[in-house]
């Protein structure tokens, strides 16, 4: 079953609004199998909406399309789409009965324009919304099936698992399909790549690797499609069980596990407590590693010393390193930590000093040049940076390796 989303609405193009209502759709439309092949997003205008339709009934078996069922002038579908299968528009009583008993249980009165909404093209099957005014609407085209839902979120939501898919899997039959993924941090796409290509040039016809890098985190997503369920799991577990032997501590988590997730499951289970001192992220990671519930476990606190002073004053830094050495250099991030460790009493701490950008760089400690340190009382580790001129990109980025460095320091 091939699969066109079209999204509809200026908002979209314009940048106002992400298009996150197609994403949602595909994730669904996977878990049956079904294979979406384009994603479209066009305009609230009439020949931008016909040609989109047109386009994509020429190589697919649905269209599903959100977007402009409103009671407003600008919400143009349904008459396009009136338009598009050449027959005219009737009132739909049942529309307009359900309309008039959302606004009394509400208390509120219509608008005029609610009754227009209950016009619809004569060839529609309605699909009921529980979630809003506007059904939606389900159209036999050529053997193809187009689909028309609200963009609000909830409504199209509501449609697509009560009305939509449902009457998908029994129109369509689609091909068994599963994933599996391995969520990697400290090396980049191409070096991890390079690490499994014979396994991947060794991977049958009914998988597929794909590469998603993010920022010092790559995911590697392994799809199988297979009519025999039981083949296709047993060969997924296989090759997910070689690629992980391969890159060993690269892996830290698999689906849709987070690394601080990862980070303070260890600390839990090694029953170690943990402190930040942070200077140029500015307590970035340690709103990461506090956004998971229950991180007071383990988590004591954290000091933000974005100046020379607090780090003198509250983590003990040496007048004479800072001085010496700069605020930025291994020789500070290794002073923070002992300093954090004497002001928490945790059993590890982790500082990072750097130039986030875009400006303030040097020619010997250029922007992006960011030290991290990690340590315990027994010994400290260290990590310089070298980023770019992206502010926010350098603090998220440093993030990451500061929490692959507990990962690592504590596992």
């Amino acid at each position: 079953m091939k699969i066109h989303i079209i999204t509809i609405g200026d908002e979209i193009l314009i940048g106002q609004i992400v298009d996150t209502n197609s994403a949602w759709m595909a994730r669904q439309l996977n878990l049956i199998g079904a294979e979406v092949n384009w994603i479209t997003s066009t305009s609230d205008d009439e020949a931008a909406i016909k040609h989109a339709l047109g386009n994509a009934l020429l190589d697919t078996d649905v269209v599903l399309i959100t977007g402009g069922l409103g009671p407003t002038k600008d919400d143009i579908t349904k008459k396009c789409l009136a338009d598009f299968f050449e027959v005219g528009m009737v009132f739909s009583e049942e529309t307009h009965a359900r309309i008039l008993r959302l606004f009394e249980r509400w208390g509120r009165s219509p608008t005029p324009a609610h009754k227009e909404q209950c016009f619809m093209p004569a060839n529609a099957v309605l699909l009921k919304n529980k979630m809003g005014t506007a059904p939606g609407m389900w159209f036999e085209h050529n053997k193809q099936v187009v689909v028309s839902m609200p963009g609000v979120p909830v409504e199209m939501k509501y449609l697509m698992e009560f009305e939509v898919i449902p009457r998908l899997k029994e129109r369509f039959q689609g091909k068994p399909i599963a994933h599996r993924t391995i969520l990697t941090v400290g090396e980049g796409e191409s070096r991890i790549a390079a690490k499994i290509e014979d396994i991947e040039s060794s991977l049958p016809t009914s998988l597929k690797l794909a590469f998603l890098p993010g920022l010092g985190q790559v995911r590697l997503r392994l799809t199988g499609r297979n009519s025999d369920v039981l083949q296709m799991n047993r060969e997924l577990d296989d090759y997910i069980h070689q690629i992980q032997d391969r890159l060993k501590e690269f892996v830290f988590g698999h689906d849709t596990e987070r690394l601080e997730e990862v980070v303070g499951r260890i600390l839990r289970e090694r029953g170690l407590t943990l402190a930040t001192a942070e200077s140029c992220t500015g307590g970035y990671l340690a709103h990461r590693i506090t956004a998971i519930p229950g991180a007071s476990d383990y988590f004591l606190g954290s000091t933000v010393a974005y100046s020379n002073e607090v780090k003198q004053k509250q983590l003990g830094v040496k007048a004479e390193t800072l001085e010496k050495h700069g605020a930025v250099s291994e020789a500070t991030v290794k002073e923070m930590v002992r300093g954090a460790l004497a002001l928490f009493g945790c059993d590890i701490a982790i500082a990072i000093s750097g130039i986030a950008g875009p400006d303030g760089g040097t020619p010997d400690k250029p922007v992006g040049t960011i030290w991290l340190a990690i340590g315990n009382k027994d010994k400290t580790q260290t990590l310089k940076l070298q980023l770019g001129k992206d502010r926010k990109g350098n603090i998220k980025y440093t993030a990451v390796q500061g929490l692959n460095m507990i990962r690592l320091f504590a596992g």
